[in-house]
């Protein structure tokens, strides 16, 4: 009986340790490799919505640069709880320009952005002026939301350091109908 007691704490054991193992392991990617987020609210439609599910890799950018276009998880520049989804517009040095009829330019050159639903508006007493140049600083990036109208982004508060950068958004995994990579939609020149 002795025999049986010691092999079904064993077992116990095993299976405790099997549990710690995973879980330390799973605690290890959540803080360092990758965060599953859920996006709220209407600032990227209409290419996310409220209730995707996305995973946001928190090394890409130890391993490449950030480059235009690509997605992003940040910390809100007005409260570091909260975060928000945006694209990258704009890098570090570079000049960036949104005309009065809303388009958008860097280093003189119109984006193509044909992500983006409706034209570029700007904000009363925003960051950024019609027909105005915007230098993104030194260790800065510049963000929008796709759904212009209905984002709060740097043309608001402007250019958001590198560091409030959580990381890249590359995988939606919910719904099920829009599973799949994100991947940055221009073309390697324009990033």
């Amino acid at each position: 009986m002795i025999k049986g007691v010691k092999a079904v704490i064993d077992f116990v054991m095993d299976i405790l340790e099997t549990v710690v193992f995973i879980g330390s392991m799973f605690i290890v990617v959540y803080l360092f490799i990758l965060t599953p987020n859920q996006v709220k609210g209407a600032s990227m439609e209409p290419n996310f919505h409220t209730g995707d599910y996305i995973l946001t890799s928190r090394v890409t950018y130890k391993f490449r640069k950030i480059e235009r276009g690509d997605v992003v998880v940040l910390k809100s520049p007005k409260n570091p709880d909260i975060e928000y989804i945006k694209r990258v517009i704009a890098l570090p040095g570079e000049k960036l320009l949104i005309s009065g009829n809303g388009d958008v330019s860097v280093n003189d050159r119109l984006i193509n952005e044909g992500y983006i639903a409706e034209r570029t508006n700007l904000w009363e007493g925003g960051c950024i002026k019609a027909d105005e140049p915007y230098v993104v600083p030194t260790g800065e990036v510049f963000v929008m939301g796709d759904n212009r109208p209905r984002s709060s982004d740097s043309r608001e508060f402007c250019s958001v350091p590198i560091q409030s950068l959580i990381g890249q958004v590359f995988y939606r995994y919910f719904p099920v109908n829009k599973v799949g990579t994100i991947t940055n939609p221009l073309p390697k020149s324009e990033r």
